[in-house]
């Protein structure tokens, strides 16, 4: 799986657009968002570190495997606070490093294309390793780069790409790796203070889903799984070459001379020795340690997250604070360090295991806002969960909701804030449906259709006799999204099929009550037939049975009536579906047409 780098590792007319500025500038300081919060620090910390130049956040990606929604963390955190750095602006740089010039640690399992013999290419840099059998890239980091580049483009998320391959093969990093081996000795002092001091890294307190995948932004990411140099005979070094036999990284450094930098290595996997130039030899990299802090300083980075896992003594966070200010004579990026991100709907899966859901995922079930919403509403130290399962359909509903406040002026400030960041970007709006029904009633819709788009129209078109829907293009692409989480995500045991017979002998064995239901609802078919209708004629006949109103409040009711409901629904399910529960009786009853239901009721 991929891992970030921590691990060696219609719309809205225009005076209801709100922006993050109107929502927040009039705030107390301690009233204001994360993102606020954190660009008045990052915009202060740069005017003291590089005044007039422009602020640079940055974020880290291990191509390594599919990038998943816990890496997309490490990306949407500074893109959050680069954003809103922007609208206030101020001219921002969001690095994106691709280490693509990282060893390639394992054959990740569940990734198609693959196989027990890609194991043979352990240890060469990502960008050597083959790409997936099919794939159209020339390699593995590029292949999955790629999807990672067109989920963050849905996203509005605007960056700027180093690859760290072209970095190092081009010699970009050659006078910071001459300086790092010259001063060997106190990089190995520093890191020689955490070595008997590993410790496992500390989660926070119920930070940990029940029940869901745990998606860790840095898979094996604490400090003891990371190569800290060469310590062999010849002594320390805090660089690895690859090898010019096999092109892998077991090797050690024996020998190195200062003035001439006259380098010796041998490898340990087929005995190559090789002595050359480190003043012109460009196939090799600093070791993780070392190279971090170095490109902090290089590029001038002033807000970097990193995953919980950077708490724990000796890790890269802590050591790199060090290494930048001794060494390489920068300074540490401000920044949080973040929590986990958890999957719902889906089996437990770890970053060891195939089919961890990434963006593209994601992206393929809900529209780019509601993604960016769920990483701009929670501080980066809380956790929280990605729904694929039915909890998307309630995750849509509270976007239906705050939208409705944003439009009439009651959303609170925050809120307010969240929601402006998921629309767009500073320059932007990004794209949206022009008319976004709720998504479970287009999931009802998509589940009972099939997708077949004649059907789809007829039921929108049904939904609001007063305003009907008369061309797919208003709904979409939310009404692909609820197509595509029917198709992928709800169990085929779990779809709607409807009878297409009326089912004799359940009908026969009605009692009167039953019946008298029935008779209630057919007869109110045509005078309701409308969402808003229907909901009233399901809802109303077991209180007109039982001697209400079909409008009675719950107050004005008994608390059996609940019950007379939850049975009738089972019953309209059963005869309908040959279930005892199904999509919404409304919706359902809209899609299956008047004519099919009475003959389905037995009318």
């Amino acid at each position: 799986m991929a891992t970030t780098r921590r691990a060696p590792r219609s719309p809205k007319p225009e005076k209801d657009r709100l922006t993050v500025a109107q929502s927040t500038s009039a705030e107390p300081q301690e009233n204001a968002d994360w993102v606020s919060r954190f660009a008045d620090d990052v915009i202060a910390e740069s005017e003291r570190r590089a005044p007039g130049k422009p602020v640079v956040v940055a974020s880290g990606l291990s191509p390594s495997g599919p990038i998943h929604l816990g890496n997309l963390r490490e990306v949407m955190t500074p893109h959050l606070v680069a954003d809103e750095i922007r609208r206030r602006g101020h001219t921002v740089r969001h690095l994106i490093s691709w280490d693509d010039y990282d060893r390639y640690r394992k054959v990740p399992n569940g990734v198609p294309g693959t196989d027990a013999s890609w194991a043979e290419h352990i240890g060469k840099p990502l960008t050597s390793v083959p790409a997936p059998a099919g794939s159209a890239y020339p390699n593995w980091a590029e292949h999955f780069k790629a999807a990672m580049v067109e989920a963050l483009a849905d996203l509005g998320v605007e960056f700027d790409g180093i690859s760290q391959t072209a970095q190092y093969t081009a010699g970009t990093y050659r006078e910071q790796i001459l300086h790092a081996m010259k001063h060997r000795g106190d990089i190995d002092a520093i890191l020689d203070q955490y070595r008997t001091k590993k410790a496992p890294a500390k989660k926070q307190q119920n930070q940990k889903p029940v029940d869901e995948a745990e998606l860790e932004a840095a898979e094996g990411s604490g400090a003891a799984d990371e190569d800290d140099g060469s310590s062999g005979a010849g002594g320390y070094y805090p660089y690895k070459p690859f090898c010019g036999e096999c092109g892998k990284d077991l090797t050690t450094v024996t020998s190195y001379d200062d003035d001439t930098t006259e380098l010796s290595y041998t490898c340990t996997l087929d005995g190559f020795t090789e002595t050359v130039l480190l003043s012109e030899f460009n196939r090799g990299k600093l070791v993780w340690k070392v190279d971090w802090p170095m490109r902090w300083a290089y590029e001038g980075v002033i807000f970097e997250p990193s995953g919980v896992d950077h708490s724990s003594p000796g890790s890269s966070f802590q050591v790199g604070g060090q290494i930048v200010d001794r060494i390489f004579g920068g300074k540490q990026p401000i920044g949080p360090m973040y929590a986990f991100v958890g999957i719902s709907g889906m089996a437990k899966m770890s970053s060891s295991k195939g089919g961890v859901p990434t963006p593209g995922d994601a992206l393929q079930i809900m529209e780019p806002q509601i993604l960016r919403w769920l990483y701009a509403r929670r501080r980066p130290n809380q956790s929280f969960k990605i729904a694929f399962d039915q909890e998307i359909q309630r995750l849509y509903d509270e976007w239906d909701k705050l939208s409705a406040k944003v439009a009439d002026g009651s959303v609170l400030p925050a809120d307010a804030a969240a929601y402006s960041r998921a629309i767009g970007v500073a320059d932007r709006e990004l794209p949206r449906t022009p008319r976004p029904l709720p998504y479970r009633t287009l999931a009802s819709v998509a589940d009972v259709t099939a997708g077949d788009t004649e059907q789809t129209l007829r039921i929108l078109s049904e939904l609001d006799p007063e305003n009907p829907v008369t061309a797919l293009v208003s709904v979409r692409p939310r009404l692909d999204k609820a197509e595509a989480w029917i198709t992928k995500y709800v169990p085929a045991e779990s779809r709607t099929i409807v009878r297409t017979e009326p089912d004799t002998e359940a009908l026969a064995a009605l009692d009167e009550a039953s019946r008298a239901s029935i008779g209630l609802l057919l007869d109110g078919l045509d005078s309701h037939w409308s969402l808003d209708g229907l909901t009233h004629l399901v809802y109303g006949v077991p209180k007109v049975q039982a001697g209400f109103p079909a409008d009675a409040t719950a107050k004005e009711l008994p608390a059996e009536i609940k019950g007379a409901q939850r049975s009738f629904f089972a019953l309209l399910y059963d005869l309908l579906v040959g279930r005892d529960t199904g999509p919404r009786l409304p919706t359902l009853l809209l899609a299956v047409g008047a004519d099919r239901v009475r003959k389905l009721l037995g009318a």
